[in-house]
C-alpha cells in the first residue's frame, strides 16, 4: 500500500487528513514539522506529501524547497494544505516547487481530488 505523508504541527489537522487519506485507500504517515518531514520522506518515499506552511521552526515553503532540491525526494508530488491561500501565497507556493495548493478550510473532496490527480 502506498503512503501519503501528512506534515502539520496541529494534531487535529493531521488526524483529519489521515482519515481522508485512509478513506482513499492509502497509508497515512505523519510528521510534526518540516525537519521531521525531510527525514520521513527519505525513509518512506511517499507517493504524495500534504504539507502545511505555517509551522514552528522550518515552515512549509522551506520544507518544499528542500524536498525539491534533494535527489531522493525531488520527484514526490507536494500539495500545500494551508490557511495561506491568497493569490500571492499561491504564486509563492509554485515558486517553491509545490505542485498544487489547497486552502484551509477545505472540503474532503478537495483532498481526494489531489490524491487522485497526483497518485493514481
Amino acid at each position: 500500500m502506498e503512503s501519503i505523508l501528512i506534515v502539520d504541527d496541529v494534531q487535529t489537522d493531521r488526524d483529519i487528513l489521515g482519515q481522508l487519506v485512509t478513506q482513499a485507500g492509502y497509508r497515512a504517515v505523519y510528521a510534526n514539522d518540516g525537519a521531521e518531514a525531510l527525514t520521513v520522506a527519505k525513509a518512506v518515499c511517499p507517493a504524495l506529501v500534504l504539507l502545511d506552511v505555517v509551522m514552528p521552526g522550518q515552515d512549509g515553503f522551506k520544507t518544499c524547497r528542500t524536498l525539491r532540491s534533494d535527489p531522493e525526494t525531488r520527484g514526490i508530488p507536494i500539495v500545500l494544505v494551508t490557511s495561506k491561500s491568497s493569490e500571492s501565497d499561491r504564486f509563492w507556493a509554485k515558486r517553491q516547487g509545490a505542485d498544487d495548493h489547497i486552502g484551509k478550510p477545505y472540503r474532503p473532496e478537495a483532498i481526494w481530488s489531489v490524491i487522485n490527480r497526483y497518485v493514481r
